[in-house]
């Protein structure tokens, strides 16, 4: 492979900015902090007389600033404004099912409670990766994974509801024919919420301290309501000055039975900002959870946001910009839509709204399943295996169930147009994200990758990587390097350009071993263009000890002590970097000349029970004695004091087969903690200190926890966002609540790195047709896509000639951590501006480009005519008005 010149190596090595593995580390995993989401407040509200009316303990998000403190306009710190488990990626039975030839069961538990199971093969967004979408019915809800399909090998019902930890009956599941059932599943869907919202608007004028006086405003009736769409999400606001108003009837109880009614309520108050603020107390009502407090500022034309949320609601976001104010109307009036959608979804997961939907999902359950009981033993098969839709059979029997399919198909397709025109479905609004650039978006960079990826690390703006062909280094448009040849084979390496190592793991079996290198001398051998190295020419960079390793780890956080714990079968050996006064890049007391080895010195050396699968370094709060090692092998996950070698159970698994995908190290306002990940599971635990030498652990489990929709092979946390990886598919959820923000569909998925920037490996489609990008666009607007342009989609269509290739992307870390106030540590990378040559015949990137400026022009056109628009009405509920 030829070399590129010296001086072009020099100076892409200039790029190589010298940072920290605890920076890159600390913005990539973060110290995250929930205080950004409010704090629990005693709110008391009080008469005119000073007497205590109520009082009620409430979540109060100001923007983490003081309301009255004085702002600057313009200073707003945006973040990021996603809706959280929209409706187009959760309500699955009317996405993928409704109107499809599909498999429903009915079964009894061991406990004797009936339950549903529907499952259907889609193609996942077109892109055709058939999976098996899988919904599981019960009185306590729904729970949804996706399987991967084989053609060679069937999937039984048995085997759907053992991934579902449901594996135990009362009576085995069997299917349902009659198309009817769907119009129940349906209504069994519909009791996760509703699609539309009604949002209560309270007008409170300077002084104001009571519901009555604020109900009492405009004593007029109105014959007209404010409505809006908001991304296919119909809403109706309750105005109370527009509501009927009776001079007799001092309590307004006409208005307070709307509003009152409303889980949200906007409160628009007047008056000085140092006046009596407006407490959740004030307002008499069982029902309404969250409010909203705006403020309007004459001066400078804009908006005070303050949200109240009662205590049981879960967090939910996006958090408030601090200072809370927004002097763009549209900016306002997208932050306070989503605040409020998401903080009603929240709010019906409280015990309040949870357990009415529960008994009333277990009253239709019972009810359908009582219903069905006559039928159990007439048309159905016991555990058909859902491969076998259309078995071999008679032409006679063969012809009956064709028509079943068709009659199935049919009415389920006459639901579907039904239920969309009455507005009670999600709708495809894929217009409404294609002016938004998502934090998630990738980049190309490196068109057509040939090789197989065994494992690599940033290094800089390069990635160094472990293929069959050897060791490269690689940059986005420029020549690739072979560093190492094929006969070093690394599975695992870490790159700490702050402290000049490679660190690197080679294959398996009695010939692993864990090797350190000097970065400065690999990155010399590449500019003089010296002889590749081979295996044979590491000798002198084996670590002592390290024989018949099968697994490594490195603290990865904010420690000035390099610490490495490698696995060999059972035991654990700590190995630390020898201490030096010098910084190894600026002048190190050892000779660059010598060992890289001769740096790193043995402390001890821990058993376990077992080999471990994962592994990853806690730094304990002082770093004297309380370092741990979270460990996980067989059913369970321990933690592992590094001095005393001491175990002590952190997680026990109750599940028959235990998949491990990893423990991250992660830190709420300076404590530590781990987010456990497992199977469909991921779950948060807080590891409190050493106390006399435990660890002290919360036996109430976590603090909280939320599934996957499809079993990931990696997850990666990039605050505020966590990350998982399946073979096709990217799941994006919020680290704070777990709520799902987003999922991308990337057809033969690998992820390389994910250290600082993530890279992945992927399919794209080369295709000579012309009509592809067409039938993409129309497969946009189906009804059964997603609502949000999937921005991370490769496109595949069904055009003959069309050519399979592999490509590694990246999504940069200063995209996904640099817009969020939740970053702890400023983003180490700056975003590089890429100029990628294009191939005659080949589409390089399977995502969307960042906007043209055309379209960017004609977004601020559109946004400037809003704003004239907006300010012709009337300034209360223009931001809530759709204009067509």
């Amino acid at each position: 492979m030829e070399l590129s010149s010296a001086e072009a190596v020099s100076t892409r090595f200039l790029g190589l900015t010298q940072r920290s593995v605890s920076e890159d580390l600390g913005c990539r995993r973060g110290e995250f902090s929930r205080k950004h989401y409010g704090s629990v407040e005693l709110l008391i509200s009080s008469d005119a007389d000073g007497a205590i009316q109520r009082a009620g303990r409430f979540r109060v998000e100001n923007g983490s600033s003081d309301e009255n403190t004085g702002y600057t306009p313009g200073t707003w710190h945006r973040t990021d404004v996603h809706l959280e488990n929209p409706e187009y990626y959760t309500r699955w039975y009317f996405k993928y099912f409704l109107g499809k030839v599909h498999q429903n069961y009915i079964g009894t538990d061991s406990e004797k409670n009936p339950f549903f199971l529907s499952v259907v093969l889609s193609d996942q967004n077109n892109q055709r990766v058939p999976q098996y979408h899988s919904i599981l019915w019960r009185k306590t809800g729904t729970q949804k994974i996706c399987l991967p399909y084989s053609p060679t090998k069937t999937l039984s019902v048995k085997s759907i509801l053992s991934a579902m930890s449901l594996e135990k009956f009362e009576k085995g599941p069997r299917e349902i024919f009659h198309p009817d059932i769907q119009k129940d599943l349906l209504v069994l869907e519909e009791q996760e919420g509703s699609v539309n919202f009604k949002f209560g608007v309270l007008y409170a004028k300077d002084g104001q301290l009571t519901d009555d006086e604020m109900f009492s405003n405009d004593d007029t009736t109105g014959t007209f309501s404010i409505y809006t769409v908001y991304q296919g999400h119909e809403i109706m606001f309750h105005v109370s000055t527009m509501l009927p108003y009776s001079r007799e009837n001092k309590q307004q109880v006409e208005r307070k039975r709307h509003i009152g009614n409303d889980i949200v309520t906007i409160v628009f108050q007047e008056g000085e900002e140092t006046a009596p603020a407006f407490k959740p107390s004030m307002i008499r009502s069982h029902f309404t959870h969250i409010f909203a407090l705006v403020r309007y500022n004459k001066q400078n034309d804009s908006y005070r946001l303050k949200i109240f949320s009662e205590e049981s609601v879960p967090l939910f976001g996006p958090p408030l910009p601090s200072p809370p104010v927004f002097t763009n109307h549209q900016e306002f009036r997208d932050f306070v839509l989503v605040k409020l959608i998401n903080g009603e979804k929240a709010t019906l997961e409280t015990p309040t709204f949870s357990q009415k939907r529960q008994r009333t999902l277990d009253m239709l359950i019972r009810s359908l399943y009582q219903d069905l009981m006559p039928d159990l033993h007439k048309n159905m098969l016991n555990r058909r295996s859902f491969s076998d839709v259309l078995p071999d059979s008679p032409k006679s029997t063969r012809k009956k169930e064709e028509a079943r399919q068709a009659e199935f198909v049919r009415l389920g397709q006459a639901l579907k147009l039904k239920t969309g025109v009455k507005g009670d479905a999600p709708t495809t609004l894929a217009t409404t994200s294609f002016c938004k650039k998502e934090p998630w978006e990738s980049q190309s960079f490196c068109s057509n990758f040939p090789h197989e990826v065994v494992c690599a690390d940033s290094w800089g703006q390069s990635l160094l990587v472990s293929t069959d062909a050897g060791i490269l280094l690689i940059d986005d448009g420029q020549t690739t390097v072979q560093v190492f040849d094929k006969t070093l084979q690394i599975k695992q390496m870490h790159v700490l350009e702050a402290l000049d190592y490679l660190i690197a793991r080679t294959d398996k079996g009695k010939d692993s071993r864990l090797l350190v290198f000097r970065l400065s001398s690999v990155q010399k051998d590449i500019e003089t263009k010296q002889v590749i190295r081979s295996k044979y020419d590491c000798r002198e960079n084996k670590l002592e000890r390290t024989k018949g390793c099968h697994l490594y780890a490195i603290n990865t956080h904010h420690s000035s002590e390099l610490r490495i714990v490698v696995a060999i079968r059972n035991k654990l050996l700590l190995i630390t970097k020898k201490y030096n006064p010098c910084n190894s890049l600026t002048g190190s007391s050892l000779s660059l000349s010598e060992s890289p080895v001769e740096e790193f010195q043995y402390i001890r050396e821990i058993c376990l029970s077992d080999p471990p699968v994962v592994m990853t370094l806690v730094d304990g709060p002082t770093g004297d004695s309380d370092n741990m090692i979270c460990v996980a092998y067989r059913h369970q996950f321990d933690l592992v004091n590094e001095s005393t070698g001491e175990s002590y159970r952190l997680h026990h698994i109750e599940a028959n087969k235990v998949n491990f995908v990893a423990a991250i190290d992660v830190y709420e306002d300076g404590e530590a903690g781990l987010l456990l990940c497992y199977n469909y599971v991921c779950q948060y635990r807080k590891v409190y200190p050493f106390n006399g030498g435990s660890p002290l652990i919360q036996p109430s489990a976590y603090d909280f926890h939320f599934s996957w929709n499809q079993v990931p092979y990696a997850v990666v946390c990039a605050f505020p966002y966590i990350l998982a990886f399946t073979t096709d598919s990217i799941e994006i959820r919020l680290v704070v609540n777990g709520n799902l923000v987003h999922t991308a569909v990337v057809p033969e998925l690998q992820l390389v790195a994910s250290r600082s920037d993530i890279y992945f490996k992927a399919t794209a489609a080369v295709s000579g047709s012309s009509h592809s990008s067409s039938k993409e666009m129309s497969s946009r607007s189906s009804p059964q896509t997603p609502t949000a342009y999937d921005m991370l989609e490769c496109s595949l269509s069904s055009s003959e000639g069309e050519v399979a290739c592999k490509n590694l992307y990246k999504i940069p870390l200063s995209n996904l951590v640099g817009r969020s106030i939740e970053r702890p540590l400023k983003s180490p990378l700056t975003p590089k501006v890429v100029t990628t040559p294009t191939s005659s015949g080949i589409t390089s990137l399977p995502v969307t480009h960042s906007l043209s400026l055309s379209r960017m022009e004609i977004k601020e056109i559109a946004n400037r005519t809003r704003k004239e628009l907006l300010g012709k009405l009337p300034l209360f509920f223009s931001v809530y008005i759709s204009y067509h």
